[in-house]
């Protein structure tokens, strides 16, 4: 049986999004050049929380329209995540294995971020009986 989703904490993708940011805020804080890179720590982390406050945003409007343009971002913010843990990656600034978890991780999320953008799109696409 399906739960009724009455809040952005009842959605997967949230609570992922939320999870997500954790491991990247601990990530950062690992890491010496990361600690001295402050603009890029501070992008890294920001990107991470991103995700999490536009599927908390867009829901909260209660607007398919707006819900779906939030997603769009979050999804975003999703491709930055990864964007940056290849630059760390190609710099060998991490442990691969350590990287590639979380970097598969923000590919997964994104997936399921574009599969709920296209329920929802559905929904606010749909002719409106008069």
């Amino acid at each position: 049986m399906n739960k009724k989703i009455s809040s952005f904490e009842d959605l997967i993708i949230w609570q992922r999004a939320q999870k997500l940011a954790k491991r990247i805020y601990l990530l950062a804080e690992q890491n010496a050049f990361v600690k001295k890179d402050f603009s890029f720590k501070d992008q890294l982390k920001r990107a991470s929380l991103s995700v999490s406050d536009n599927i908390a945003e867009g829901f909260d409007y209660n607007n398919n329209a707006d819900f779906y343009r939030y997603l769009r971002i979050a999804k975003g913010s999703c491709g930055e995540v990864r964007n940056k843990l290849l630059f760390l990656q190609e710099m060998d600034f991490y442990d691969n294995m350590n990287i590639n978890e979380i970097k598969n991780e923000t590919f997964e999320l994104g997936k399921q971020i574009g599969c709920l953008m296209q329920k929802v799109r559905e929904k606010y696409k749909k002719p409106r009986n008069p």
